[in-house]
C-alpha cells in the first residue's frame, strides 16, 4: 500500500483522523510516541528553520528536504505537508508534488492564497480568482499518482466561503479545508454545501477557529484534524521557562529526578528514530 493509499484509507474510515503539527525532527520524534500521523505545517517549517512568520518565506527545497528527513526516520506514520500556494507558480507546484510524492509524503494542501500569503488564521489574507486556483489546483491532480491532495480556501466573506467550498468539492481533490473558519455553525455549513467530500479542520492555539474535542468535530462531519503548533508552542513556554529557571539559580542546572529528561532519556528517544528504519510500511 502507497503512503497516499493509507492516508486515504484512514481518511475514510470510521474515525476521525488527526495529525499532529511538527516543526524539526525532535519535536516529531516526541509526537511519532503518540499519534500516528504528522502534519508538515507551514508555520512551524517557518519559525524553526528560518525563524521567520508564515507569510511566504519558505523554499520548496528546503520542504522537501525536510519531509525526505521525516520519512526515513518515520517510515509507518502518515505525512500531510502544507505546500502553502504551491509557491506561486502552477509548474513548480507540480514540480514540488512530484518530488514530495517520490520521497514518501502521504499528502499536501494547497491553498488559494495570493502573494503576499499570510497564516490562514491572521487577517489581511488575500486570494486568487477561483479560476485561477481551479487551474493550478487540476494541474496538480493530474501530476499526483497516488498522494492525497487537500484543496484549501482561507476566503473570509461567508458567500464566497460556501461558493468556493462548493467548487472545491466538485474537483478530485480528496479532503477540503476551509481555514479559519470561525464557529460551529459554519463548520455546519460547509459541510452541507460539500456532500460526500472529507472535510478537514485546522486548530491552532489562539487562532480564529473555535477549540473542539475529536468527538465535537466528529459529530459536525469533519473527517481529518490537524494540529498546526502545538508541539512549537509548547517548545516556546518550555524552552522560555528553562532558561528564566536558569538565570535565577545562578546558571546551575536543575537537578534530573526520576521521570524528568536529562542525557539519557534523550538519547533513547532518538535512537528509536534508527530502529524505526527497519520496521515494515504497514499494509
Amino acid at each position: 500500500m502507497t503512503y497516499g493509499s493509507a492516508l486515504r484509507r484512514d481518511v475514510h474510515g470510521a474515525d476521525i483522523t488527526p495529525l499532529i503539527g511538527v516543526f524539526d525532527m525532535f519535536s516529531a520524534s516526541l509526537a511519532a510516541q503518540h499519534y500516528g500521523g504528522m502534519f508538515v505545517s507551514g508555520f512551524g517549517f517557518a519559525a524553526s528553520y528560518y525563524g521567520l512568520p508564515d507569510i511566504g518565506f519558505i523554499a520548496w527545497p528546503d520542504m522537501v528536504n525536510f519531509v525526505q528527513r521525516l520519512r526515513l526516520a518515520f517510515p509507518q506514520h502518515h505525512l500531510l505537508v502544507d505546500i502553502d500556494d504551491g509557491y506561486v507558480d502552477p509548474e513548480v507546484a507540480c514540480h514540488v508534488v512530484e518530488n514530495l510524492e517520490r520521497i514518501g509524503a502521504s499528502g499536501v494542501i494547497l491553498e488559494d492564497q495570493k502573494r503576499p500569503r499570510r497564516c490562514g488564521h491572521v487577517d489581511g489574507k488575500q486570494i486568487l480568482p477561483l479560476e485561477e486556483y481551479l487551474e493550478k489546483l487540476n494541474l496538480v491532480l493530474a501530476t499526483r499518482k497516488d498522494m492525497v491532495v487537500v484543496a484549501r480556501t482561507d476566503a473570509t466573506e461567508e458567500p464566497e466561503i460556501l461558493r468556493r467550498a462548493e467548487a472545491l468539492a466538485a474537483t478530485d481533490a480528496d479532503v477540503l479545508l476551509v481555514d479559519g473558519v470561525r464557529s460551529v455553525d459554519w463548520i455546519r455549513k460547509v459541510r452541507g454545501v460539500v456532500g460526500d467530500k472529507p472535510l478537514l479542520f485546522n486548530q491552532i492555539a489562539g487562532g480564529k477557529s473555535p477549540r473542539l474535542s475529536l468527538s465535537e468535530l466528529e459529530d459536525l462531519g469533519v473527517d481529518v484534524a490537524i494540529y498546526s503548533t502545538p508541539c512549537l508552542f509548547a517548545a516556546h513556554t518550555a524552552i522560555d521557562n528553562a532558561l528564566l529557571e536558569l538565570r535565577a539559580n545562578d546558571g546551575r542546572l536543575p537537578e534530573v529526578a526520576e521521570g524528568d529528561v536529562g542525557v539519557a532519556a534523550s538519547i533513547e528517544l532518538l535512537e528509536r528514530n534508527i530502529s524505526r528504519h527497519h520496521v515494515p510500511v504497514a499494509g
